[in-house]
């Protein structure tokens, strides 16, 4: 049947979902479709889902209510729900919203382009979904999963200079609260060498920072040609790529935080002094419900390590409020953990129960959501007040960071001024011919692409800076010195020098 060639992708979640997304665009691209801003406009709609939460899973089903109707204009559009949602509900998603063609989960997302075009020349609804953890042998359910990472597209990047590598997916540590080794499946790393070759190639495509992703990204192994790598090797291994220079990871498991991992991370210059280690809950009692398979007294001595080995890293956490059973002596214990620990920001979440984990089943969910909101806004003012205090003390300091292109303010007043978006005005800067430094490409409105703007990037312990520069510094390594700061940002200006003509010295320029 006829389509537009139009693909609207809406995404919901942590970063492994968005490195699905550019996966299956870049898929599609290749059979010729072409991104689109508004599902009204495109004849495929597909919706990347997280069920880690409710609230996300009411986020996509309003979305994809929105489309009910409008089908009656488009016979011919195709809407799908993919992702780890789509996993966990399967035919429910029919069920709720009759109007979808199409469920795919985390393991079939190379299936979507021809699956996309079944349902349009059959008209027949299409599911393709993995194995359930109990339907056969470990070896034949990881075998329904697998690692999608064939084609990449640069625009659904957080910027031109900053790309995601999958090094594993699943999770073999199954928390009470938790659907994740549900939707993903159990853990499976990939080879080392595919990564390092894949880090090659972003770093050709003008990448210059990976963020490795991992649901319990230092549990990595692997064996290759008779050598168990860990994740401290993968680092090592891939250091020294040429035209990279920053490196994360996300996200860590308190047990699996090895000395070779940390002494790795102080070893190597590339890599950020960031670590995002979950502790979820300061109390024992909720951890052993939670099955988390640590106590406060292993994070303890876990940070102990850290700030060892590591003096300048930043620590950040997630925190559940309201689980099954968490009293007021209970959750005052997380306060404590907050205030001992002064993580650089918390990610904080009310419990919701999730369908299909144990905490579902084996427990009652016996905290009022009025108390799960206070406890929500106790636990982030306190973590506001930590963030600002730490930040604080960078007033005054020059840090370097890497310059990840507009601010959102600025972006935001790109697109109020109808300027090129962010991607548009790097491939114009990549087209550029070259006549040299002083010649600058010029926007629909013949404002030089050169001209000052508030630009953002990140300090190596991943803490946010906004500064006003030239956007030619995107991309590179820059110097702030920081002026003010708030909970999450620092505030500064562009660290200018005075060099000779000739001179081989980097000259950051205002405009």
């Amino acid at each position: 049947m006829e389509h537009n060639g139009k693909l609207y992708i809406e995404t919901v979640g942590c970063q492994m979902n968005m490195l699905d997304s550019e996966l299956v665009v870049a898929a599609l691209r290749n059979q010729g479709y072409e991104l689109c801003e508004s599902p009204k406009e495109a004849d495929t709609v597909l919706f990347n889902t997280c069920s880690v939460r409710e609230h996300a899973e009411h986020k996509i089903y309003s979305s994809v209510g929105r489309l009910k109707y409008g089908r009656r204009k488009r016979p011919n559009q195709v809407i799908g729900v993919i992702g780890c949602m789509a996993q966990k509900d399967q035919q429910k998603v029919f069920e709720k919203a009759p109007h979808v063609d199409l469920v795919v989960g985390t393991g079939q997302l190379a299936e979507i382009p021809r699956l996309v075009d079944e349902v349009r020349t059959t008209r027949k609804k299409q599911v393709a979904v993995s194995l359930g953890r109990r339907d056969g042998s470990r070896d034949a359910v990881a075998g329904s999963f697998t690692s999608y990472d064939p084609l990449r597209d640069p625009q659904m990047r957080p910027s031109p200079w900053q790309a995601f590598v999958r090094i594993m997916i699943g999770c073999d540590k199954f928390c009470t609260y938790c659907v994740v080794p549900t939707t993903r499946g159990p853990e499976q790393s990939r080879p080392p060498s595919d990564i390092a070759r894949e880090v090659r190639t972003l770093a050709e495509q003008g990448v210059r920072e990976v963020t490795l992703l991992g649901q319990t990204v230092n549990s990595y192994k692997h064996t290759e040609e008779g050598r168990l790598h860990r994740l401290s090797d993968l680092l090592e291994m891939i250091h020294d790529t040429s035209g990279i220079e920053r490196i994360k990871f996300v996200t860590n498991y308190p047990k699996d935080m090895t000395d070779d991992l940390l002494q790795a991370m102080r070893d190597l210059p590339k890599v950020s002094r960031y670590l995002h280690v979950p502790l979820q809950a300061g109390c024992n009692d909720v951890l052993k419900r939670m099955k988390r398979g640590y106590t406060v007294e292993d994070y303890r001595e876990m940070m102990q390590r850290i700030n060892a080995t590591l003096p300048d890293c930043a620590v950040s956490s997630d925190f559940i409020v309201g689980f099954c059973g968490e009293s007021e002596e209970s959750f005052q214990k997380s306060m404590d953990a907050v205030r001992e620990f002064r993580f650089k920001n918390s990610f904080i979440f009310k419990y919701s129960p999730r369908p299909g984990t144990k905490a579902d089943d084996l427990f009652d969910d016996d905290v009022p959501e009025s108390v799960k909101k206070r406890r929500n806004n106790e636990l982030l003012a306190l973590q506001t007040a930590i963030s600002e205090e730490d930040n604080a003390e960078f007033i005054g300091r020059t840090v370097e960071i890497l310059v990840e292109g507009p601010s959102k303010k600025a972006s935001r007043e790109r697109a109020s001024m109808d300027l090129p978006g962010w991607h548009d005005a790097a491939k114009l800067e990549a087209t550029d011919d070259g006549a040299g430094a002083d010649t600058v490409p010029a926007d629909s409105s013949g404002a030089a692409a050169s001209a000052a703007m508030q630009l953002v990037g990140r300090t190596k312990c991943d803490r946010i800076v906004v500064f006003d520069g030239n956007p030619r510094l995107a991309g590179t390594l820059a110097e702030v010195r920081v002026e003010d700061c708030t909970a999450t940002t620092l505030l500064g200006a562009i660290v200018t020098r005075e060099v000779q003509h000739g001179s081989a010295g980097l000259l950051p320029i205002l405009s």
